[in-house]
């Protein structure tokens, strides 16, 4: 069963698909793996072309969703030691 995020209309979930992770619009295209090609210095021109059934707005929204899943936790750091 696809589920989809209240305020993220193109981020689905799917048990069956990729594990349950968010992805993009039902596709076997997770949230996760357009992040990793962002950090590596991909385009976003580099990954339209690559993966042809993405739209530009498919990209915007996986990084809004990621910045959003980031506000809505507390991440532990833990004490930095001064030597």
């Amino acid at each position: 069963m696809e589920l989809r995020h209240y305020r993220f209309r193109r981020i689905t979930m799917d048990p069956n698909k990729c594990m349950g992770k968010p992805c993009i619009r039902g596709l076997r295209i997770p949230v996760s793996s357009i992040l990793n090609y962002l950090s590596s210095g991909m385009t976003i021109e580099e990954i339209l072309q690559e993966w042809p059934e993405l739209e530009r707005e498919d990209i915007y929204e996986a990084l809004a969703f990621a910045a959003f899943m980031l506000e809505e936790q507390v991440i532990p750091l833990e004490e930095v030691r001064t030597q």
